[in-house]
C-alpha cells in the first residue's frame, strides 16, 4: 500500500490520480496540439512555396513581355532608320535636303537610340552584342551621310561608299533579328 501512495497523487477533490495516466493524458495532449501545431507549420511552408514559384513564374513572363516589346521596337527603328537614311541619300542625289527631310530622318535616328537605350537595359549581353553592332553601323553611316550634306565628306566617302554601308546594316539587322528571335524562344 506504501507503494501504492506513492505511486498516486491527491487530485483536487481528495481522489487519487495515477502518475502514469497523467502523464499519458498530457502526452496525449501535447501529441494532438503538437501535431496540429507541425501540420499547419507544414501548410505554411508548402503555402508560402506556391507563392514563391507563382511570383517566379508571373517574374519570368513579365519579363519575357518586356524583352518581346523591346525587341519588336528595337527590330522595327532600326529597320525605320535604315530606310530613313537610304531615302536621304536618295534626296542627297536628286535635289537639295530640305528641313523637312533633315527633320525626317533625325526622327528616325532619335527613335532608334531611345529603342537602343532600352535595349541596354533590357537585353542580355548575347542580345545586345549584334544589337549594338547594329548601332555602330546606323551611327556611322548617319555620320557620312551628314557630312555629305554639308559637302564635307572624309576622304574616300562618297555617295556611293555611303549607299553600300547603308546597305551592308541589312546583314547586321538581320543578325541581330535572329538572336533577339532565339532570345524569346521563337526560332
Amino acid at each position: 500500500m506504501i507503494a501504492r501512495q506513492a505511486r498516486s497523487v491527491v487530485d483536487s477533490g481528495g481522489a487519487p490520480v495515477e502518475i502514469g495516466a497523467m502523464v499519458i493524458a498530457v502526452a496525449g495532449v501535447a501529441g494532438t496540439l503538437g501535431g496540429a501545431l507541425l501540420t499547419q507549420r507544414g501548410a505554411e511552408r508548402t503555402k508560402r512555396r506556391e507563392i514563391e514559384l507563382v511570383r517566379a513564374h508571373d517574374e519570368k513572363r513579365e519579363n519575357q513581355a518586356l524583352r518581346r516589346t523591346c525587341y519588336a521596337d528595337l527590330n522595327r527603328d532600326a529597320r525605320q532608320f535604315t530606310t530613313a537614311l537610304n531615302r536621304h541619300l536618295h534626296t542627297l542625289r536628286e535635289r537639295a535636303v530640305e528641313d523637312a527631310d533633315r527633320a525626317a530622318l533625325d526622327a528616325a535616328k532619335d527613335a532608334f537610340r531611345d529603342r537602343y537605350s532600352e535595349a541596354q537595359m533590357v537585353a542580355p549581353d548575347h542580345v545586345l552584342a549584334p544589337a549594338s553592332s547594329v548601332h555602330h553601323a546606323l551611327t556611322a553611316v548617319y555620320g557620312q551621310v551628314k557630312r555629305l550634306e554639308r559637302g564635307m565628306p572624309d576622304p574616300g566617302e562618297s555617295m556611293e561608299s555611303a549607299a553600300e554601308a547603308q546597305h551592308a546594316i541589312w546583314d547586321p539587322l538581320r543578325e541581330m533579328r535572329a538572336v533577339m528571335r532565339a532570345d524569346l524562344g521563337v526560332v
